[in-house]
C-alpha cells in the first residue's frame, strides 16, 4: 500500500499534464496561476496576462487550515 502511496505524486503530475494538453487540443486556450500572475496561454503559444494575484498561502505538512465561514 505504501508502495501505490508514493506514486501518487508521480500520477498526479502525469494526470495534470494530460489534462492541461486536452484542454488547450480542445478549448484552444489554458487559464494557470504562474509567478503570482493569472495567464491566459493559447494553442499557438501566445500568453496574456490577465491580472495579478495573492501569493499562495504556505502550509507545513500535516497542518490544518479551515476556511473561516461568513456571518
Amino acid at each position: 500500500m505504501q508502495l501505490m502511496e508514493a506514486r501518487i505524486p508521480e500520477l498526479a503530475g502525469s494526470a495534470f499534464k494530460l489534462a492541461y494538453w486536452q484542454a488547450l487540443t480542445i478549448s484552444g486556450t489554458v487559464m494557470e496561476a504562474r509567478h503570482g500572475e493569472l495567464v491566459e496561454t493559447t494553442a499557438e503559444g501566445t500568453v496574456r496576462v490577465i491580472r495579478s494575484i495573492a501569493k499562495p498561502t504556505p502550509v507545513r505538512v500535516g497542518e490544518k487550515r479551515v476556511r473561516a465561514s461568513k456571518a
